[in-house]
C-alpha cells in the first residue's frame, strides 16, 4: 500500500526540514511551498491527500490559500500548523475549511496523530485549544474575517502585501503587474471597503487577520 500524500507550506525551510524528517517515509512528501500563492499553484497540480499549512505566510496567508484551494479543490483535508492559539484564528481555520489545527509546540507528540484522524475523515483541534473551546467548530464557510466574499482573489493580494509595508512598486514586482494595475486594485478595495486613506486600509487588513504576521 502506497503511503498517503503529503504537501508541507510554510515560510521557514527550517520547519519544512523537521516535518519532513518526522513524517517521512510514513508519509509520501509529494511537494512544498513557502508561501500562500505557491500553495494554491501547486496543491491542485499534486492533489496531495493531506495539506499541512501555517496561517502566516507571504504574500498570501494560510486562511486566504484555503479558501481558495476548497474552491479548486472541494474535498481537500487541510491541517493548519501555527504559533496562533487564539480562538478567532481556530474559528477562521475551521471556516475556511480545514481539518485540523495544531500548534507548532505540539507537532512531536500530535502531528501524526492528527495526520491520522483527518485521514480518516474526522477533526483534530489540539488538546491546549480544545479545553478552552466551546461549543462545535465553525463548519466550512466563504464568508470570514479576510473580507469574506468582498474581495477578490486579487484585491487580497494586494491588501495583504500592503498591510506588511510593501510599496505599490514593490507589490506590482511581487505580483508581476504595472504600479497602474496596483493602484486601480487599492481604488477598487477602497471603494468596496468604504475606506479612504492607505491607513485605513492596513487597519483593516490586520484587524481581519489578512497578513502574513
Amino acid at each position: 500500500m502506497k503511503p498517503p500524500r503529503l504537501f508541507l507550506a510554510d515560510d521557514h525551510p527550517v520547519v519544512i526540514a523537521g516535518l519532513r524528517k518526522l513524517l517521512e517515509p510514513q508519509f509520501e512528501i509529494v511537494g512544498t511551498a513557502e508561501d500562500g500563492r505557491e500553495l494554491v499553484r501547486l496543491a491542485p497540480l499534486l492533489r496531495p491527500d493531506v495539506i499541512l499549512l501555517d496561517i502566516s505566510m507571504p504574500l498570501l496567508n494560510g486562511l486566504s490559500a484555503a479558501r481558495q484551494i476548497r474552491k479548486l479543490m472541494p474535498g481537500a483535508r487541510m491541517i493548519f500548523l501555527t504559533m496562533h492559539a487564539d480562538i478567532d484564528y481556530v474559528k477562521e481555520a475551521f471556516r475556511a475549511g480545514a481539518s485540523g489545527y495544531i500548534l507548532k509546540r505540539s507537532v512531536a507528540s500530535e502531528m501524526i496523530f492528527a495526520i491520522e484522524e483527518v485521514l480518516r475523515g474526522k477533526t483534530y483541534l489540539t488538546p491546549v485549544i480544545a479545553a478552552g473551546f466551546h461549543g462545535p467548530l465553525p463548519a466550512p464557510s466563504d464568508e470570514g474575517a479576510d473580507a469574506g466574499n468582498e474581495l477578490t482573489q486579487r484585491q487580497r493580494e494586494v491588501l495583504q502585501l500592503l498591510a506588511e509595508g510593501h510599496t505599490g512598486k514593490e507589490i506590482a514586482a511581487l505580483l508581476h503587474v504595472t504600479v497602474q494595475t496596483v493602484e486601480y486594485h487599492k481604488a477598487a478595495i477602497r471603494k468596496k471597503l468604504h475606506l479612504r486613506t492607505t491607513a485605513e486600509l492596513v487597519a483593516y487588513a490586520i484587524q481581519h487577520k489578512m497578513t502574513g504576521e
